[in-house]
């Protein structure tokens, strides 16, 4: 999916060509850091032994990789994808996904923009190049480009799913290819459950299905060992309580200095699961007073997913980046506000979220060997720092709602006449203003 061809000739060519430029010499500048770093891209490497174990009929669950002894830790449908790697040499296959990677982080701007619904179609092309010459300097998108991982691209499906994809019946299927070939964007499925579109989520759950056939079919011992055996065993992923794992569980585990935090963090991450999912509810159900009531609701759901999950790597959090166009369209739609009406909460919320997902703060304390739960207290707040913005934009979420509420009153009508005529909803009004002629 790319930029429409009518948006790109409509777009302004000043910003557009400064857009550009900016983009062109903050990826000169990431591909000389990338140079001097010496990125060594382990997942890539650990994918690419996943599809050489498929194409070679080796057991996929017993390999070890490289000098980090690497297991495999998704379903088999995921490494049947990766069986194509097998075809080009580690060197080629760094450049080719580092480069579809950026490729993808700007497919995931434009499609969290028309998730969104913001900016007008014009300026998109320019918010684009933005996101591409940006995201690359956002720890979580950073991080993924350094280890090759492939974040980004179920991003990508989910979002194609939520704001793109219900056309002809199709809505769920990006979302359940991509649990097949990761788990925990099944929540999602839940999520399209729970806002009464039953079918959307049934398609997602079919999706899963099939994939899950797929690869019993292929990789039947496989599939066994996976869902009975390897699913359940979160060493195989990495241990809970270093700093890269921005999970609920893994603040836990440093806060009460334990590997294992045991009951604490379970109660824990079950308490959000029903306050993120009931808050993603929340918002879907008052979209009559909410504009972008969909994009709230799936950065809700996905906060929630990253948040209980037992282990969500720092680069697991690039859903920062259609989060960050969430806030900076309300910092946007408070700009336009009368001058009696503006205020600064919402560009200030926006500046504090991008600096934390641009601090790479959780690596400036402790974290190798023993000392990564052994933090101080004053250290435990960088070191959970995305747990910490995802609770907060969970609570955000939620008094948002409340207060358009509040402003707007639950049920406002009024007659003329005989006929009684209800007001204009907050998301009519949103529309009429993308459909009038901007004069900024």
């Amino acid at each position: 999916m790319t930029v429409p061809l009518r948006a790109v000739q409509e777009a302004p060519r000043g910003p557009v060509l400064a857009a550009g430029a900016f983009a062109l010499v903050s990826l000169l500048c990431y591909a000389v850091v990338r140079h001097l770093l010496h990125f060594p891209m382990v997942d890539m490497v650990v994918y690419r032994a996943e599809g050489s174990a498929v194409v070679h009929g080796d057991d996929l669950y017993a390999l070890r990789v490289g000098p980090w002894d690497l297991p495999a830790t998704y379903p088999p449908f995921a490494a049947m994808l990766f069986a194509p790697t097998v075809l080009a040499p580690i060197g080629a296959l760094r450049i080719l996904v580092t480069g579809g990677n950026i490729l993808l982080l700007a497919l995931a701007g434009l499609l969290s923009f028309r998730l969104a619904g913001w900016p007008r179609r014009q300026l998109r092309p320019v918010g684009v190049l933005v996101v591409a010459g940006v995201g690359v300097w956002l720890e979580p998108v950073f991080t993924t480009l350094r280890y090759g991982q492939i974040n980004l691209l179920l991003l990508c499906l989910v979002l194609w799913d939520l704001g793109s994809g219900q056309e002809k019946g199709r809505r769920g299927v990006g979302i359940g290819i991509a649990a097949g070939m990761k788990l925990t964007p099944g929540l999602f499925a839940v999520y399209l459950l729970l806002t009464g579109r039953i079918r959307a989520a049934i398609t997602a759950g079919l999706t899963f299905v099939v994939t899950f056939v797929l690869g019993s079919v292929v990789l039947p011992h496989a599939t066994w060992g996976f869902f009975t055996k390897y699913l359940y065993d979160s060493s195989r992923v990495g241990r809970t309580q270093i700093v890269d794992n921005q999970s609920l569980r893994g603040a836990v585990a440093r806060f009460l200095h334990h590997a294992n935090p045991g009951a604490p963090a379970t109660l824990l991450a079950a308490a959000v699961a029903v306050a993120g999912l009931a808050t993603a509810v929340y918002v879907w159900r008052n979209e009559h007073f909410l504009p972008r009531p969909e994009a709230w609701g799936a950065c809700c759901t996905a906060v929630t997913a990253l948040l209980l999950s037992p282990i969500s790597w720092t680069h697991h959090w690039v859903w920062c980046v259609p989060l960050l166009v969430l806030l900076a369209a309300e910092a946007d739609t408070e700009r336009t506000r009368p001058a009696l009406l503006r205020h600064w909460r919402w560009r200030a919320v926006f500046g504090l979220t991008l600096l934390g997902f641009l601090s790479f703060a959780m690596w400036t304390v402790p974290h190798k060997g023993l000392p990564n739960y052994r933090l101080s207290l004053l250290q435990q707040v960088p070191a959970a720092l995305y747990p910490l913005i995802g609770l907060c934009f969970l609570v955000l979420a939620a008094l948002r709602v409340r207060a358009r509420r509040r402003s707007a009153g639950e049920r406002t009508e009024f007659r003329i006449g005989r006929q009684r005529t209800a007001e204009p909803t907050v998301r009519e009004l949103a529309a009429r203003e993308q459909r009038a002629p901007a004069v900024r």
